[in-house]
């Protein structure tokens, strides 16, 4: 199958045709299957290491729970998933245990991802207490340590997640993350909940500490403005795959999906001149439902260059030269207008 993020670079992740698919069941006594969510239906990626992979796309694409998949957080229905070369799919919960030290998550939601009942030290400490690990100085040490290099007061350690912003709980969630020094971080949205001016304090957060570890992200969004300050390479879902992929100067230069141009268009642009010269692009209509999906391409039910051929033929990821991948049959011909 064609990679839509194939790099030459080492490769920390290698995602071949994954699919998610969750039963639909009748009601009744007797519950019977009755169809298949596709959440995500044959997606491929790669992630080199010590770079980041942004993954975008509207609410409800599988962005999310690709990454979960990932991370074997969601059940696998079929495909392939390789951390640092070791096939993940098959493993059981005693086995994946040591491969938690290599990789994380950071969730969208501060307020429901941190246990309320638990001090921030408590939770900050629990990679520790599972995996076995005894940091040099002690594990109360390296929590203080922790707290320190993700912007929060030491002397906090005792507090209650209740006591802290929304901000100082993201903080929190991520040097959980990073204890272990782990070598892949999916990031699910992890500033989407956040006031703007608290945004760019996490994701400078989220860069300088890649800087510092090597860490390697997959950074989901659905804002593109801000993948675009984080992310070396960006991968565009629709309705469960992928359906465009390159270089992030690239893609924000040239988009060559319908979808991903309609996205752009809604970026907004500090300039009031350049924003109302702009080409807006609005999509009709809501996106299909992943438990009954269009046949031929699954976005020709709200694209503005559908033809004939897009109701019947799904398009297939092809190669346009440069790394940049695309699935469409009638790709955007002239290159858009970058306004940044």
């Amino acid at each position: 199958m064609s990679d839509p993020t194939a790099t030459s670079s080492q490769d920390i992740v290698e995602v071949d045709d994954l699919r998610v698919h969750f039963p639909v069941r009748s009601r009744g006594l007797f519950p019977r299957v009755i169809g298949q969510v596709k959440a995500v239906d044959g997606v491929s990626l790669r992630i080199p290491s010590g770079q980041t992979l942004g993954l975008v796309g509207e609410s409800g694409c599988g962005k999310s729970t690709t990454g979960r998949a990932i991370l074997r957080l969601a059940p696998i229905t079929s495909g392939s998933v390789r951390l640092e070369g070791r096939d993940v799919t098959e493993l059981t919960r005693q086995q994946l245990r040591p491969l938690r030290r290599e990789a994380q998550m950071i969730f969208q939601d501060p307020f429901t991802s941190l246990n309320p009942r638990q001090t921030v030290g408590t939770i900050i400490a629990a990679p520790f207490r599972i995996q076995g690990v005894e940091p040099p100085g002690g594990v109360a040490s390296a929590v203080r340590e922790l707290m320190d290099r993700v912007g929060l007061n030491p002397e906090h350690v005792n507090r209650y997640p209740n006591e802290f912003s929304g901000g100082q709980r993201q903080r929190i969630g991520i040097a959980r993350a990073i204890a272990l020094r782990p070598r892949l971080i999916i990031c699910d949205e992890p500033v989407s909940a956040l006031d703007v001016s608290i945004q760019a304090q996490i994701l400078n957060l989220l860069a300088g500490l890649q800087d510092e570890f090597g860490m390697s992200y997959l950074f989901i969004a659905h804002d593109l403005a801000v993948v675009r300050h984080v992310a070396q390479r960006v991968a565009v879902m629709y309705l469960g795959r992928i359906v465009e992929s390159a270089s992030r100067d690239e893609l924000f230069s040239a988009p060559l999906h319908p979808y991903t141009f309609a996205l752009m268009s809604a970026i907004p642009v500090p300039d009031p001149v350049a924003q109302a010269a702009r080409e807006r692009i609005v999509l009709s209509g809501d996106p299909p439902s992943p438990l009954d999906p269009p046949p031929g391409c699954a976005f020709h039910t709200r694209c503005f260059k559908a033809q004939d051929r897009c109701r019947s033929d799904a398009p297939a990821l092809r190669e346009m030269g440069d790394g940049h991948q695309v699935a469409c049959h009638f790709p955007m011909a002239e290159p858009a207008t970058d306004p940044h």
